[in-house]
Formats: C-alpha cells, sequence, structure tokens
C-alpha cells in the first residue's frame, strides 16, 4: 500500500483556486478538502501521524492547518522551552483562514484542559472554546471535540500528580482535588458546547495513557488517531497511519506563522511547506 504523501489525487481533490489570487503571499491554489486541528501537546507530537490519519481520512492531499503546539493555551499567550505563541483563540489561523478559497473543511479542538493547570476558571475556558466551535461551524462539514481524559485522571494519585503538575505545569499550584474538579466541570462544559454546535463528541479511551495522565502513548498514537478522526468521516473505511520519521522530523522543524523564541520574534509566510502528495501545511 502506499504511503498518504505518494498517493496521486483523484478528481475529489483536484485543487481550487484563490478567487482574488494568491493572499499573503502564498499559494493560488490549494487541495480540495481542508483539515484545521486546535490543541496541545498531544498534536504537536503527534503531528506526523494526525496528518497523514487526515490524508488517509480524506483519500488524498489536504490543506492542513494547525494551531499547536507543547502547553498551548485556548486563550493565553504562553511559553514553553523559550517559545511563546499567543492563545488559539487570537492566533493568525483565523484571518488566513477567512482568505482561502471555500473547500470542504473538518475541525478538530483537542487537549482542552490545559488551561485550568494555567489558572484560568471553567467559563473563561469554555468561552474560548466556544469562540471556535462559533468560527468553524459555518464552514465545516464535521467538528470533532475530544473530551478530557477523565478516566485517566480518574486513576492520578498524589505522587503522579505532583510529579507531573511539577514537570509539565511547574508555575501551576492547584491540587490534586482542585485540578480533578475543574477537570470535571470543565468536560461537562465542552460536551455542552459540543452538542449546541452539532459537533461530534470523542472520549478518549484510558488504555491510551501511561503514567502521564494526559499525553497518549507512542505505541498508541496511529490507533488512537484512526478511532478519534474516523468520525470525520462516517462514510469512508481507512488504514490506520504506519508513520514515517523523515516527516515527523521534517514537521517538528518547521516554524509557525508567528512566535517569539527566547524573546526574538519570528515570523514565516504559510503554508510552511508541502508535503509530496501536494498536502499544504500550515501552522500557527
Amino acid at each position: 500500500m502506499k504511503r498518504p504523501e505518494d498517493m496521486v489525487a483523484d478528481k475529489r481533490d483536484e485543487r481550487i483556486p484563490c478567487p482574488s489570487g494568491t493572499p499573503s503571499g502564498g499559494p493560488s491554489e490549494y487541495p480540495s478538502r481542508r483539515v484545521v486541528v486546535l490543541g496541545a501537546s498531544n498534536l504537536a507530537r503527534c503531528v506526523s501521524t494526525v496528518v497523514e490519519t487526515a490524508q488517509l481520512a480524506m483519500g488524498g492531499p489536504i490543506d492542513w492547518l494547525g494551531a499547536i503546539g507543547l502547553g498551548r493555551s485556548y486563550g493565553m499567550t504562553t511559553s514553553v522551552l523559550g517559545r511563546a505563541v499567543p492563545g488559539i483563540v487570537d492566533c493568525g489561523l483565523w484571518d488566513d483562514l477567512s482568505r482561502r478559497p471555500p473547500a470542504d473543511t473538518y475541525a478538530l479542538l483537542t487537549d482542552i484542559g490545559n488551561d485550568i493547570a494555567y489558572g484560568a476558571n471553567v467559563e473563561q475556558i469554555a468561552e474560548w472554546v466556544e469562540q471556535c466551535l462559533e468560527r468553524l461551524t459555518p464552514i465545516c462539514q464535521r467538528i470533532i471535540v475530544t473530551e478530557l481524559p477523565m478516566e485517566s485522571l480518574s486513576t492520578l494519585g498524589p505522587f503522579r500528580f505532583y510529579f507531573f503538575r511539577t514537570l509539565l505545569f511547574p508555575k501551576s499550584r492547584f491540587s490534586l482535588d482542585t485540578t480533578r474538579s475543574g477537570a470535571l466541570s470543565l468536560n461537562a462544559r465542552v460536551i455542552e458546547l459540543a452538542e449546541r454546535y452539532g459537533a461530534h463528541v470523542e472520549t478518549p479511551k484510558a488504555h491510551w495513557y501511561g503514567l502521564d495522565p494526559i499525553h497518549i502513548r507512542m505505541w498508541h498514537w496511529s490507533r488512537a488517531w484512526r478511532e478519534i478522526l474516523s468520525a470525520w468521516r462516517d462514510d469512508v473505511q481507512f488504514p490506520r497511519a504506519r508513520g514515517s520519521f523523515t516527516r515527523w522530523l521534517r514537521l517538528q522543524r518547521q516554524r509557525p506563522l508567528s512566535r517569539h523564541l527566547f524573546g526574538f520574534h519570528q515570523q514565516r509566510a504559510q503554508p510552511t511547506c508541502t508535503l509530496r502528495d501536494g498536502t499544504m501545511i500550515s501552522l500557527y
């Protein structure tokens, strides 16, 4: 079986031109199917698998836009390992999306619980999530929203909690009880918002996680992402991603539209790269 990046697009995946030419110095044509993914570490770590799974789901090249990143917040500027990026609701993805030609669009919202560790209250986080849903609903064929990994969090004891809180969110001072209570309340609001906007809700499986209660284990990446993203295309059966270290390395090296790296502002025009099958990758 050919890898997705070696596939030749069929008639469903013919490119569509920009109605007003080339926006912001970008290409004049885009793949006819578009994928928008919003989230944090699970997307950043698994980006190659997520891209390949989306290609398989769509049956060819895609216009892939991702507001992702380690420790990414839905509404606050965050800095991890010297890399600072804006909150998802304020990033440049939305302006770029509005300038691109209409296309069959599918979206994913995941990693929603990070903001609890940053001290945001449940209603504020829910407001940020709702802003994303409001913007995406008019243009999307299907939106997937993942719940918080509540089953995994329910097994979390004090030692493991404080270890991973210190490792992943060193500035957080939330207790285990406060974090669990916030996660439970936020998860209920996420389900409520998804139902209100007609989005599909996907519940993470407990066995996808290990000692780390919030990040999917590497050997479950392909299976987990196929299960999550299969809701985009109920009418299509597709295999699991096989993975490519070369593609993973290439995608990890790509720069987003705007970021601060150790205090220095960097910008890069999007799409940041094009894969061999014509899939365009844009990062924000």
